[in-house]
């Protein structure tokens, strides 16, 4: 995976020497003559924006934030907050926690606990506790507005010029914002297949956590972190979970750790429909959904029925409603994201973007968080340390749990490097008293050729050779050490 060309940065140096001096407010304040009704508005109300806006607030500015969520074509919505606190990392941890503990119980009785078997699971009563918290959260994020004096907006705005959002409430009023400087953090959305009547049978991440009733038999369409996680936690609970992928799983990640991933699945019962694509979807009588699909692999049609099909094929930047082209703000024209520099600035001097709506960034939250925070702070603190973008860190909670930083070994080979894996397995010490009841782990290294290419992603030298990443696969408690995989440039 060879690195995207960085997008030519927008000159801001009258504004950063202004910055420097202490003479913010020596600059134009746009097209309304000084009359800019605020300092900064954040538009979208997740992670980064929340970040952005609080930060800002707390140097004094006037601060607004502009937030609405679209609801699903299934009907589901949420509140303050965004995708991670509603439909991402928040309820996707617990529910894979809740089946973690299932596991535990299933383990438990060779540690002499008298638990009957089965052990049975109601989701309405996880699902109950799951959307109250995250309830909970969509709350706290209004308080901690209001105690900031942050103008909260829950309207769908869109530009209007440079300086201006417009958007109506849900009483029909219109509602003018106008801002100095103005940020763009309205992250993504689920993507959905457009062969077959994926808007009309299918769920996304968008409504699984928000389901009261069991999804059931359940069909998960792609391979994606966000499909693994959800079929991963769905076999934890008991129900019967099968994977569509057309081709490699967790794409950009480490193969061989991908691979470790999906067959740890497999050997806890998610059934893989591998080289396989859906050609079609009915429903029957009986509510159930007939999907048929093309298997590649044997050149073959074959059609199962499921109680629920899940599209986990992808995200797109949440951005058509913006009017972003009457403004000036350029986009990718392939991925639709917003490109900007190291300032997170965009082509337009002070409009800006964060998170998951801009061109080669991460999509994670903490990093969100913290490129919101410092361009508020260079905006508004006389700042001027910019978002380090390079080895972070990421996650994947699968059964089998998936940490990484720095290149995979594909991307390596891909620039260049040469690697030579060295793999070290270990197996939990539970495992070896009382039987495989987990897998073994393995953690992969890789080390560049010199400094001067790549950043050290960890303390330690081998020879001439300098750590480049680390992956590892960990289980669910202080006895699960992985299997080691170091990779070195000879």
């Amino acid at each position: 995976m060879s690195p995207k060309p960085f997008p030519p940065p927008v000159d801001h140096r009258l504004e950063r020497l202004l910055w420097r001096r202490g003479r913010l407010s020596a600059l134009p304040r746009g097209e309304a003559g000084g009359k800019n009704e605020y300092d900064l508005l954040v538009i979208g109300g997740g992670s980064g924006g929340l970040a952005c806006a609080k930060e800002a607030a707390q140097f004094g500015r006037k601060v607004a934030v502009l937030d609405y969520v679209e609801p699903s074509p299934q009907g589901t919505a949420w509140g303050l907050g965004g995708t991670c606190v509603n439909v991402g990392c928040i309820p996707k941890k617990l529910m894979h926690q809740a089946a973690l503990l299932g596991s535990a119980l299933k383990d438990a009785q060779h540690y002499g606990w008298n638990i009957s078997q089965p052990v049975h699971h109601t989701w309405s009563v996880m699902a109950q506790g799951v959307q109250n918290y995250v309830k909970s959260l969509n709350w706290g994020h209004r308080v901690q507005l209001q105690e900031k004096k942050v103008k909260y907006f829950n309207i769908k705005g869109s530009f209007s010029d440079p300086h201006t959002v417009r958007g109506v409430t849900k009483a029909g009023k219109e509602i003018v914002v106008t801002a100095d400087n103005i940020v763009i953090a309205t992250g993504g959305r689920p993507k959905y297949p457009t062969q077959v009547s994926a808007l009309e049978y299918g769920i996304t991440s968008d409504d699984i956590f928000w389901l009261k009733k069991s999804p059931g038999k359940t069909l998960v369409v792609g391979a994606s972190y966000v499909s693994l996680e959800c079929a991963g936690f769905l076999t934890g609970i008991g129900l019967d979970t099968t994977v569509m992928m057309r081709s490699v799983p967790l794409r950009g990640f480490d193969q061989q750790m991908a691979s470790l991933v999906t067959e740890h699945m497999e050997s806890y019962g998610t059934k893989f429909l591998k080289r396989c694509f859906p050609t079609k979807v009915e429903k029957l009588e009986s509510n159930r959904l007939q999907v048929t699909w093309k298997n590649a692999g044997l050149d073959t049609e074959e059609t199962d029925s499921f109680n629920t099909v899940m599209w986990a094929v992808g995200r797109a930047p949440d951005t058509k409603t913006l009017n972003l082209e009457a403004v000036g703000v350029k986009t990718n024209s392939e991925t639709g994201k917003i490109i900007v520099d190291a300032h997170e600035a965009t082509s337009v001097p002070h409009i800006y973007a964060v998170g998951d709506i801009t061109e080669g960034r991460p999509e994670l939250t903490p990093t969100a968080i913290a490129a919101g925070k410092l361009l508020a702070q260079r905006l508004f603190g006389q700042s001027s340390e910019l978002m380090d973008y390079d080895n972070v860190p990421t996650t994947v909670f699968t059964p089998l749990e998936y940490g990484c930083v720095g290149l995979s070994e594909e991307a390596a080979v891909q620039l260049g490097v040469r690697v030579a894996p060295v793999e070290r397995i270990f197996t939990a010490v539970s495992d070896k008293i009382f039987g495989p009841q987990n897998t073994v782990f393995t953690v992969r290294e890789l080390v560049s050729r010199s400094a001067q290419n790549f950043s050290s992603v960890a303390a330690g030298h081998n020879g001439n050779c300098c750590l480049l990443g680390l992956k590892s696969l960990i289980g669910c408690d202080s006895f699960r050490v992985a299997a080691v995989s170091a990779s070195y440039i000879v």
